[in-house]
């Protein structure tokens, strides 16, 4: 059987305990969730635009070997390169200090098509799949994006798709109550038949978001990513259109790894969002420029902390900044 839980906070708590004290803002702690990148190539970033130094081909050779230290990958650093290369010559630049702002705008202009907020007005229920390996951060991100989406007035109904995985049912259910939102659950089954009870539950009641989890699963385990597409045919024959955001959830601390798991669940699902998640624990923070060049499939959220406020829009400009460090631009 089905179930459904709604529990509400107690009446002399709040729903969702937070500290009380003042918490830095979104970009202080975007800064200091990339700290660890910022400081591999910030200092070797610094050195190699010192006043003075001319701009030649041992330079580049330079730079090429910071941005492939920061997981920026063999094809964003080639057409990094490439750009500045055409800027200096465009701009007859001599000096490697006049690099600095080249560097931050030839990034942020790679990265500039991945920022594509999700819009989840064009349907009711909009319904949003997630996918992603174990321990990517999935379920937590579930908890974040239903805070997020009832900040925005909006109504959310949680499937607990992971039948693999009773931990994960568990977890959800938390989620749900810390959050005050329904959650959908069967004690038996698989996740296609939860999914559907789901979105069918949402639909009785004028939910305006469902965020439909899965079970994690490795892009190598054939038989396990044609349930996740099960998954997906079932939620179509509900609505033909839906689900209407496929999101991929990513570890930030696995690098180019991340690019060869978007290839692999994009060929199968057809991912259209991406969430990138424990970036405050990396040192791999360019690996967004590497999926920017295989793949470009937009980056809809990061995450750099465990607080439900910890998952935010992605915007290539304050990423970049966050990235490279004070004095880079």
């Amino acid at each position: 059987m089905f179930g459904f839980r709604k529990t509400p906070p107690p009446p002399d708590k709040p729903a969702e305990p937070e500290k009380t004290a003042a918490r830095p803002g979104w970009a202080q702690r975007l800064r200091a969730g990339l700290s660890k990148t910022r400081e591999k190539i910030g200092g070797q970033l610094a050195g190699l635009f010192g006043a003075g130094r001319k701009i030649d081909e041992e330079l580049y050779e330079e730079l090429e070997a910071i941005l492939l230290t920061a997981d920026v990958g063999v094809d964003a650093t080639e057409a990094l390169l490439e750009r500045l290369r055409r800027q200096v010559a465009r701009e007859h630049l001599s000096d490697a200090a006049m690099l600095r702002a080249a560097l931050a705008d030839a990034l942020t202009g790679l990265l500039a098509p991945l920022e594509q907020p999700l819009d989840t007005s064009g349907a009711r229920p909009f319904i949003v799949m997630l996918a992603g390996v174990n321990g990517a951060g999935k379920t937590t991100s579930i908890g974040k994006l239903a805070k997020l989406f009832q900040s925005e007035g909006k109504s959310v109904l949680l499937g607990a798709g992971d039948t693999f995985r009773a931990a994960a049912r568990e977890q959800l259910q938390v989620w749900g109550e810390r959050n005050n939102v329904t959650v959908v659950s069967q004690e038996k089954g698989d996740s296609a038949s939860v999914i559907f009870d789901a979105v069918n539950a949402a639909r009785a009641r004028g939910i305006d978001v469902v965020l439909a989890d899965t079970a994690g699963r490795l892009p190598t385990q054939l038989h396990l990513m044609e349930e996740i597409r099960k998954v997906k045919r079932v939620i179509q024959k509900l609505d033909p259109d839906a689900p209407h955001e496929v999101l991929l959830v990513l570890d930030g601390n696995t690098g180019q790894n991340m690019v060869s798991q978007v290839k692999a669940f994009d060929d199968a699902l057809g991912v259209t969002g991406l969430i990138v998640t424990k970036l405050d624990g990396t040192a791999k923070g360019g690996a967004l420029a590497a999926i920017a060049a295989a793949r470009p499939i937009p980056v809809r959220y990061i995450g750099v902390g465990e607080g439900l406020d910890d998952l935010k829009p992605f915007v290539a400009r304050d990423y970049v900044e966050a990235l490279i460090g004070e004095g880079q631009r």
